[in-house]
């Protein structure tokens, strides 16, 4: 296969990280149980779903560091990037989006076996279309916060509401370096405004009402040893803290909806990519079908 310099062009595994092995093989060795099903329909967040190998951990975070630095030839690729989203030197919060078209390993992580099932399934058993990625990196002393936020009140420029995260760590999360955190059952919560991420870590307290702010004084820390992942709702109210440590905390982020998500903007959905007109179904390179239920 000749890879392309854009790897958004490939819609398959393209490297030996991850096994290419059919969707029934996949089904029977990684579906959730009942349980977890129940606990995220609950709650809305599953939390320590194993999503890599130790050697899988140790290439993505190779190509993190190459990746990060703004030099890298293939840095037109990021639809985002942001060295340090906050601007502050003493609270760096290290965001990009667009990963996945640049190094191999970011590329497969899409297909990795692990996460596309638990997708689906956390779906409602529909296929599983590409959204977007992200990586949130929080160097030891002076990381940064992601403040208290829902993902969907950053895309109703698509529609329905029919999305998902998956976050992974590449680094031991703790309470200490700035893991991430969740207010359980607020998927249940309508729709609040958006914020900066990279802000006071609390402004979204000041949309809530009294009961919801009791809620909010009940935030679990979701603590998961390295290549675990956690995934939530689109309207859960999640964040972390920042990192004082002396260990880093590195994390990649993927973005999901079922397919048959349309847009809901004239605007571009993603820096640099073709419009999708408002009503159109989201499909086509940048938004490729990751895994489709009962086929091999």
């Amino acid at each position: 296969m000749k890879i392309s310099r854009d790897l958004s062009y490939h819609h398959e595994l393209i490297s030996q990280l991850f096994p290419k092995i059919s969707a029934q093989e996949a089904w029977n060795e990684y579906r959730l149980s009942d349980e977890q099903l129940e606990f995220f329909n609950e709650y809305g967040y599953l939390t320590n779903v194993k999503i890599l190998e130790e050697h899988q951990i140790q290439q993505l975070r190779l190509e993190l560091a190459i990746i990060a630095e703004p030099s890298h030839p293939k840095h037109d690729l990021f639809y985002e990037f942001h060295s340090n989203q906050s601007n502050d030197p003493n609270s760096v919060l290290f965001h990009s989006l667009g990963h996945w078209r640049i190094t191999p390993g970011f590329h497969d992580v899409l297909w990795n076996p692990r996460f596309v099932i638990a997708a689906s399934q956390l779906l409602g058993d529909k296929a599983v279309r590409f959204w977007h990625d992200q990586l949130f990196c929080k160097p030891a002393h002076h990381g940064g916060v992601v403040a208290w936020h829902q993902d969907y009140s950053y895309w109703t420029r698509t529609t329905p509401m029919q999305h998902l995260t998956c976050w992974v760590g590449l680094d031991d999360a703790t309470e200490d370096n700035g893991c991430l955190q969740y207010i359980p059952q607020s998927q249940k919560w309508k729709l609040l405004d958006k914020i900066n991420l990279a802000g006071d870590m609390d402004s979204l307290k000041e949309l809530l009402s009294a009961e919801q702010q009791k809620q909010y004084d009940q935030k679990v820390a979701v603590e998961m040893p390295a290549g675990y992942g956690t995934f939530h709702h689109p309207l859960m109210v999640h964040g972390s803290y920042e990192n004082k440590s002396d260990r880093a905390r590195r994390a990649f982020v993927l973005n999901v909806f079922a397919d048959g998500t349309k847009s809901n903007s004239d605007d571009e959905l993603l820096t640099g990519v073709p419009i999708i007109p408002t009503g159109q179904a989201i499909a086509g390179q940048f938004f490729p079908i990751l895994f489709e239920p009962n086929k091999s």
